[in-house]
């Protein structure tokens, strides 16, 4: 896959290096909510995941990027396509920024980079986004992003013994 640049930040697709962060990110037990995991991966499951990260979205429905800076190429995050429906031209997103990494901007541009390419080279109609009603951050990103609350979902998420609502947002193509 091409690599996807912006001015400080570059998204690319899945390498075998890639090995070790998605290990460290994917057991990180504070992602869990968002992620809907349940229990640790393995280093095997993330390799054999790693193995059919070539599929292309139209085959896999899905399509996961590395965030990184563009001159120290260090890892600051993830970003997905998921729930990805030709037919409808619509997809899913999600954005996953390292905490020691947040609020410098990176989300924003990675999710400039990303709606810029599902709209010009997905050719989508439509993108939209789950976020919990306490994750601040990512409601203050989206509606920067000019994504439009279009629901809510009451109850929605269990988390640590307590329902949360979740807020459906979605972007038109301009």
């Amino acid at each position: 896959m091409q690599v996807l640049t912006g001015n400080n930040i570059y998204l690319r697709g899945l390498e075998p290096e890639d090995l070790d962060f998605l290990y460290t990110v994917e057991n990180d037990v504070n992602f869990w909510e968002v992620s809907s995991t349940q229990t640790p991966y393995t280093k095997h499951v993330l390799q054999q995941y790693l193995a059919n990260a070539h599929l292309d979205i139209y085959e896999a429905k899905q399509l996961r990027l590395i965030i990184a800076e563009n001159e120290s190429h260090k890892y600051l995050g993830i970003i997905d396509i998921f729930d990805y429906n030709p037919q409808h031209k619509r997809a899913g997103l999600g954005i996953l920024i390292l905490e020691n990494e947040q609020h410098k901007g990176y989300a924003s541009e990675a999710l400039n980079i990303l709606t810029d390419y599902c709209f010009n080279q997905l050719n989508l109609h439509q993108l939209f986004v789950n976020i919990s009603t306490d994750n601040k951050n990512s409601i203050k990103l989206f509606k920067k992003h000019d994504f439009v609350k279009i629901g809510l979902k009451k109850e929605w998420i269990y988390y640590k013994g307590a329902f949360k609502d979740e807020i459906l947002f979605q972007l038109l193509k301009p």
